[in-house]
């Protein structure tokens, strides 16, 4: 499968049990919205497989304080994974529209789970960098652990959370889904656009080394040279997996996300840099997320910025 014939299907998960504020569901209404303004059948011409969202569970209190919903969210992570593995394995290109970035924990066990003898790259377009840990994390969120689940880690800290048993074993039990651990290395993980992070990850991302582009890099030297130098980063990454929150993008632009941050990337950074990326004949999967339609600021913004971000990816690939 070349970078110019590839076979896409969207894979839509609205959960939004991962984040602290309410709307992520609605990311894929906002693309619909966005389309119908448009005049596009983008949407419609694919086809499209949904997963459960699992968003009743937001009626009740979390359960636990330093991984909420972990339980509920395990279940969406394994049809993830499933559903991933299952498209790849049928030479389907998926295009994951998500709600919170949690989700990615469940994309990346699916793509190592469809070739779990390949080196997966890991290319995470993000303001944040989501390595946190139940032992580690602040709030307890857990759209801010898929990649520390995917590395293995704990980080267990002297000063650090005392997580309840359970928890500890619902963790776990996601550190080795698909019965694969770690699905990711550090040296295969690239940041691209993290600034704004706890003084825990950014301990852990200097102790596992892992690279970072910073958004002055990208204004730089521009997306399409930043776009090749990540890729040679990833030289010995068999597969890559785009994830791309767009939070990454300036906050000035749209506020249209849970957690938006000040000085990103503009639309044409971004824009340069993932047509670029996604042309790369390692790239088998793309996935969108934390549009929030409900905390924008500008009406539809975000979910119209998301939109022409997708059409112009997907005019590379088919």
């Amino acid at each position: 499968m070349t970078a110019s014939n590839k076979y896409i299907k969207f894979i839509k998960t609205s959960s939004e049990l991962g984040a602290g504020t309410r709307g992520a569901s609605k990311g894929y209404l906002a693309l619909e919205n966005a389309a119908k303004s448009k005049k596009s059948k983008l949407l419609s011409k694919f086809a499209t497989i949904e997963i459960n969202d699992k968003n009743n569970a937001l009626i009740n209190e979390p359960k636990f304080e330093f991984a909420k919903r972990i339980k509920e969210l395990s279940n969406i992570f394994s049809d993830l994974s499933s559903t991933v593995k299952q498209q790849l394995n049928n030479n389907i290109f998926p295009i994951l529209i998500s709600g919170d970035h949690s989700s990615s924990l469940g994309t990346i066990a699916g793509i190592k789970a469809a070739y779990p003898n390949k080196n997966v790259g890991v290319i995470w377009i993000d303001a944040h960098a989501d390595v946190h840990t139940p032992y580690t994390s602040p709030s307890g969120n857990m759209h801010g652990m898929p990649l520390a689940a995917s590395l293995g880690l704990n980080h267990i800290l002297l000063n650090g959370n005392q997580p309840h048993q359970e928890v500890i074993n619902l963790w776990n039990n996601l550190k080795n889904l698909e019965g694969i651990f770690p699905k990711l290395k550090p040296e295969h993980l690239v940041y691209v656009g993290v600034r704004d992070t706890e003084w825990q990850e950014k301990k852990i991302i200097k102790e596992l080394k892992i690279q970072e582009y910073t958004v002055d890099f990208v204004r730089k030297h521009g997306g399409i040279e930043t776009a090749k130098s990540v890729i040679q980063r990833l030289i010995n990454a068999d597969l890559i997996y785009i994830s791309f929150d767009v939070d990454v993008l300036d906050d000035s632009l749209s506020r249209g996300t849970g957690t938006p941050v000040e000085k990103g990337l503009f639309l044409k950074e971004a824009k340069n840099l993932l047509n670029t990326l996604i042309r790369h004949e390692k790239v088998c999967c793309f996935e969108m997320v934390e549009i929030n339609p409900s905390l924008d600021d500008k009406g539809n913004k975000m979910g119209e910025m998301a939109f022409e971000i997708l059409e112009d990816l997907i005019s590379q690939i088919s």
